[in-house]
Protein backbone atom coordinates (compact mmCIF):
# COMPACT_ATOMS: atom_id res chain seq x y z
CA UNK A 1 0.00 0.00 0.00
CA UNK A 2 3.17 1.82 0.54
CA UNK A 3 4.33 1.71 -2.67
CA UNK A 4 1.11 2.61 -4.46
CA UNK A 5 0.66 5.70 -2.44
CA UNK A 6 4.28 6.40 -3.25
CA UNK A 7 3.53 6.14 -6.89
CA UNK A 8 0.55 8.40 -6.81
CA UNK A 9 2.63 11.17 -4.97
CA UNK A 10 4.87 11.93 -7.29
CA UNK A 11 1.51 13.19 -10.20
CA UNK A 12 2.79 16.02 -11.48
CA UNK A 13 0.44 19.19 -11.93
CA UNK A 14 1.40 20.56 -15.04
CA UNK A 15 3.84 20.18 -17.48
CA UNK A 16 4.23 23.80 -19.09
CA UNK A 17 3.20 25.74 -15.88
CA UNK A 18 0.67 27.01 -17.97
CA UNK A 19 -2.18 28.18 -16.00
CA UNK A 20 -4.89 26.71 -18.44
CA UNK A 21 -3.22 23.37 -19.71
CA UNK A 22 -5.48 21.30 -20.39
CA UNK A 23 -5.05 17.51 -20.28
CA UNK A 24 -6.99 15.00 -22.16
CA UNK A 25 -6.53 11.19 -22.57
CA UNK A 26 -9.22 8.56 -24.38
CA UNK A 27 -10.95 4.74 -23.74
CA UNK A 28 -12.03 2.32 -25.26
CA UNK A 29 -9.75 2.11 -28.40
CA UNK A 30 -9.59 -1.45 -28.24
CA UNK A 31 -12.46 -2.32 -27.66
CA UNK A 32 -14.90 -4.33 -30.28
CA UNK A 33 -18.20 -2.60 -29.71
CA UNK A 34 -19.25 1.06 -28.53
CA UNK A 35 -17.67 4.56 -28.74
CA UNK A 36 -13.93 5.55 -28.46
CA UNK A 37 -14.44 8.57 -25.45
CA UNK A 38 -12.33 11.16 -24.63
CA UNK A 39 -12.26 13.68 -22.01
CA UNK A 40 -10.33 17.10 -21.32
CA UNK A 41 -9.42 18.57 -18.25
CA UNK A 42 -8.24 21.59 -16.81
CA UNK A 43 -7.13 21.57 -13.14
CA UNK A 44 -6.02 24.45 -10.66
CA UNK A 45 -2.50 24.38 -10.65
CA UNK A 46 -2.79 24.03 -6.78
CA UNK A 47 -5.14 20.92 -6.93
CA UNK A 48 -4.61 17.42 -5.12
CA UNK A 49 -5.71 14.28 -4.91
CA UNK A 50 -4.27 11.85 -3.10
CA UNK A 51 -6.32 8.63 -4.78
CA UNK A 52 -5.93 10.05 -8.54
CA UNK A 53 -4.06 8.20 -11.03
CA UNK A 54 -4.00 6.31 -14.33
CA UNK A 55 -7.55 4.89 -14.19
CA UNK A 56 -6.29 1.70 -15.16
CA UNK A 57 -4.51 1.81 -12.01
CA UNK A 58 -7.81 1.86 -10.26
CA UNK A 59 -10.85 0.09 -9.29
CA UNK A 60 -14.45 0.51 -10.60
CA UNK A 61 -15.38 1.86 -7.11
CA UNK A 62 -12.28 4.09 -6.98
CA UNK A 63 -12.93 5.38 -10.28
CA UNK A 64 -16.39 5.79 -9.97
CA UNK A 65 -15.39 8.17 -6.35
CA UNK A 66 -12.90 10.15 -8.22
CA UNK A 67 -15.51 10.91 -10.99
CA UNK A 68 -17.68 13.76 -9.17
CA UNK A 69 -14.59 14.67 -7.42
CA UNK A 70 -12.94 15.86 -10.78
CA UNK A 71 -16.06 17.29 -11.95
CA UNK A 72 -16.67 19.48 -8.78
CA UNK A 73 -13.19 20.28 -8.81
CA UNK A 74 -11.82 20.93 -12.58
CA UNK A 75 -11.76 24.78 -13.52
CA UNK A 76 -13.46 22.93 -16.39
CA UNK A 77 -13.90 19.80 -18.14
CA UNK A 78 -15.39 18.14 -21.48
CA UNK A 79 -16.58 14.75 -22.48
CA UNK A 80 -17.04 13.44 -26.29
CA UNK A 81 -17.81 10.08 -27.77
CA UNK A 82 -17.30 9.52 -31.49
CA UNK A 83 -19.67 6.09 -32.35
CA UNK A 84 -18.67 3.26 -34.21
CA UNK A 85 -19.78 4.49 -37.91
CA UNK A 86 -17.40 7.06 -37.63
CA UNK A 87 -14.70 4.59 -36.05
CA UNK A 88 -15.29 2.55 -39.11
CA UNK A 89 -15.36 5.35 -41.97
CA UNK A 90 -12.06 7.10 -40.23
CA UNK A 91 -10.18 4.85 -38.39
CA UNK A 92 -10.02 4.14 -34.58
CA UNK A 93 -6.80 6.10 -34.34
CA UNK A 94 -8.22 9.20 -35.99
CA UNK A 95 -11.81 8.67 -33.85
CA UNK A 96 -9.43 8.61 -30.48
CA UNK A 97 -7.62 12.20 -31.84
CA UNK A 98 -11.05 13.55 -32.92
CA UNK A 99 -12.62 12.92 -29.86
CA UNK A 100 -10.20 14.09 -28.13
CA UNK A 101 -10.51 17.29 -29.97
CA UNK A 102 -14.27 17.59 -29.81
CA UNK A 103 -13.75 16.91 -25.43
CA UNK A 104 -11.16 19.93 -25.33
CA UNK A 105 -13.89 22.16 -27.52
CA UNK A 106 -16.59 21.74 -25.00
CA UNK A 107 -14.01 23.48 -22.14
CA UNK A 108 -15.67 26.57 -20.81
CA UNK A 109 -12.05 28.53 -21.52
CA UNK A 110 -9.35 27.67 -24.01
CA UNK A 111 -6.65 25.88 -22.71
CA UNK A 112 -3.23 27.84 -23.49
CA UNK A 113 -1.51 24.50 -23.80
CA UNK A 114 -1.91 20.38 -24.12
CA UNK A 115 -0.78 17.54 -22.37
CA UNK A 116 -1.62 14.22 -24.25
CA UNK A 117 -1.44 10.79 -23.10
CA UNK A 118 0.48 8.87 -25.51
CA UNK A 119 2.32 9.57 -28.90
CA UNK A 120 0.12 10.41 -31.20
CA UNK A 121 -1.86 13.44 -31.33
CA UNK A 122 -3.16 16.48 -34.39
CA UNK A 123 -2.56 19.83 -33.44
CA UNK A 124 -5.61 21.24 -31.88
CA UNK A 125 -6.48 25.13 -33.53
CA UNK A 126 -3.22 27.36 -32.49
CA UNK A 127 -2.81 25.63 -28.89
CA UNK A 128 0.48 23.98 -28.56
CA UNK A 129 0.71 20.68 -26.82
CA UNK A 130 2.70 17.74 -26.13
CA UNK A 131 2.04 13.72 -26.47
CA UNK A 132 3.58 12.09 -22.65
CA UNK A 133 3.95 8.53 -23.28
CA UNK A 134 2.54 6.53 -20.13
CA UNK A 135 1.01 10.27 -19.10
CA UNK A 136 -2.20 9.46 -17.47
CA UNK A 137 0.41 7.99 -14.74
CA UNK A 138 2.80 11.37 -14.56
CA UNK A 139 0.39 14.49 -14.80
CA UNK A 140 -3.05 14.75 -12.66
CA UNK A 141 -4.92 16.57 -15.16
CA UNK A 142 -4.27 13.68 -18.01
CA UNK A 143 -5.51 11.15 -14.73
CA UNK A 144 -8.15 12.79 -13.95
CA UNK A 145 -9.09 12.98 -17.86
CA UNK A 146 -8.77 9.16 -17.74
CA UNK A 147 -10.80 8.88 -15.01
CA UNK A 148 -13.35 10.68 -17.10
CA UNK A 149 -13.43 8.82 -20.10
CA UNK A 150 -13.25 5.34 -18.61
CA UNK A 151 -16.39 6.05 -16.27
CA UNK A 152 -18.49 8.10 -18.70
CA UNK A 153 -17.81 5.27 -21.08
CA UNK A 154 -18.59 2.80 -18.70
CA UNK A 155 -21.65 4.17 -18.16
CA UNK A 156 -22.62 4.36 -21.66
CA UNK A 157 -21.58 0.51 -22.33
CA UNK A 158 -24.25 0.09 -19.22
CA UNK A 159 -26.96 1.43 -20.83
CA UNK A 160 -26.49 -0.18 -24.24
CA UNK A 161 -26.02 -3.49 -22.40
CA UNK A 162 -30.05 -3.23 -22.01
CA UNK A 163 -30.91 -3.33 -25.44
CA UNK A 164 -28.61 -6.27 -26.22
CA UNK A 165 -27.93 -8.18 -22.69
CA UNK A 166 -26.65 -11.06 -24.08
CA UNK A 167 -23.14 -10.07 -25.22
CA UNK A 168 -22.46 -8.87 -21.33
CA UNK A 169 -21.35 -5.16 -22.14
CA UNK A 170 -22.09 -4.10 -18.14
CA UNK A 171 -18.84 -6.61 -17.16
CA UNK A 172 -17.06 -5.88 -20.35
CA UNK A 173 -17.83 -3.08 -21.56
CA UNK A 174 -17.20 -4.06 -25.18
CA UNK A 175 -13.42 -5.30 -24.81
CA UNK A 176 -12.65 -8.00 -26.70
CA UNK A 177 -13.47 -11.33 -24.06
CA UNK A 178 -13.55 -14.71 -24.75
CA UNK A 179 -17.10 -14.35 -23.70
CA UNK A 180 -18.11 -11.20 -25.98
CA UNK A 181 -16.28 -13.17 -29.28
CA UNK A 182 -18.61 -16.06 -28.01
CA UNK A 183 -21.62 -14.07 -27.92
CA UNK A 184 -20.84 -12.57 -31.88
CA UNK A 185 -20.14 -15.98 -33.16
CA UNK A 186 -23.94 -17.17 -31.48
CA UNK A 187 -25.46 -13.89 -32.33
CA UNK A 188 -23.87 -12.09 -35.15
CA UNK A 189 -23.01 -7.93 -34.65
CA UNK A 190 -24.95 -5.30 -33.40
CA UNK A 191 -25.34 -1.78 -34.71
CA UNK A 192 -23.22 -0.96 -31.57
CA UNK A 193 -20.10 -3.76 -33.08
CA UNK A 194 -17.10 -1.85 -34.98
CA UNK A 195 -17.51 -3.79 -38.14
CA UNK A 196 -13.98 -2.72 -39.18
CA UNK A 197 -12.56 -4.25 -36.65
CA UNK A 198 -11.52 -8.24 -36.31
CA UNK A 199 -14.51 -8.92 -34.26
CA UNK A 200 -13.37 -12.93 -34.37
CA UNK A 201 -10.27 -14.62 -35.36
CA UNK A 202 -12.46 -16.75 -38.26
CA UNK A 203 -13.19 -12.90 -39.22
CA UNK A 204 -13.88 -14.49 -43.15
CA UNK A 205 -16.76 -17.15 -41.74
CA UNK A 206 -18.47 -13.85 -39.99
CA UNK A 207 -21.64 -12.47 -41.42
CA UNK A 208 -21.53 -8.73 -41.31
Amino acid sequence: MYFSTLIIMTLINTFSNNKFECGTDEAGRGCLAGPVTAAAVILDTNFKNSILNDSKQLSEKKRMLLKPIVESKAITFGVAHIYEQEIDTINILNASIKAMHKSISKLDIKPGFIIVDGNKFKPYIDIPHQTIIKGDSKYLSIAAASILAKTYRDLYMETIHKEFPMYNWKKNKGYPTKEHRAAIKKYGVTKYHRKSFRLLPEQYQLDL
